[in-house]
């Protein structure tokens, strides 16, 4: 027996090969909204990344003379 992988979107069956692994352009374009606005994350250790931006920064560029 030979099954083909569901879409991860609407677990339908895939309808289309280039849509893969969608089933069709809908199911794909849902999938890249959700990456856009955030709706996807990818886990991993905190960074400290928002001290670092440059509206962030402590430094006025002053040097005190």
């Amino acid at each position: 027996m030979n099954r083909l992988p569901l879409c991860p979107i609407c677990e339908k069956n895939r309808a289309k090969p280039e849509f893969k692994p969608f089933c069709s352009k809908r199911c794909a374009d849902v999938d890249l909204s959700r990456w856009l606005s955030d709706g996807y994350a990818i886990p991993g250790e905190a960074s400290d990344q928002a001290e670092e931006t440059p509206g962030n920064r402590r430094d006025t560029g002053e040097t005190g003379d």
